[in-house]
């Protein structure tokens, strides 16, 4: 059980990475509530909207799965 969410995580990250240019088009990343502080020599970046969206998404997946 274990070696198959691992696998399937693998997956998913794999995945992920390999969309990712095209998921910066969709506005993901720049959603409102992400933090970004920009200052002449530092920028910091926290992504916490599109972090709790892929959250819910990824819940929901595993819960589709699991039923």
């Amino acid at each position: 059980m274990t070696q198959r969410i691992l696998i399937t995580l693998g997956i998913v990250l794999l995945l992920a990475g390999l969309l990712w240019p095209w998921m910066g088009k969709l506005g993901l990343g720049r959603l409102p509530g992400d933090i970004v502080v920009r200052r002449e020599n530092f920028q910091f970046y926290f992504p916490i909207t599109t972090c709790i969206l892929i959250s819910a998404v990824m819940t929901f997946l595993v819960w589709l799965f699991r039923k």
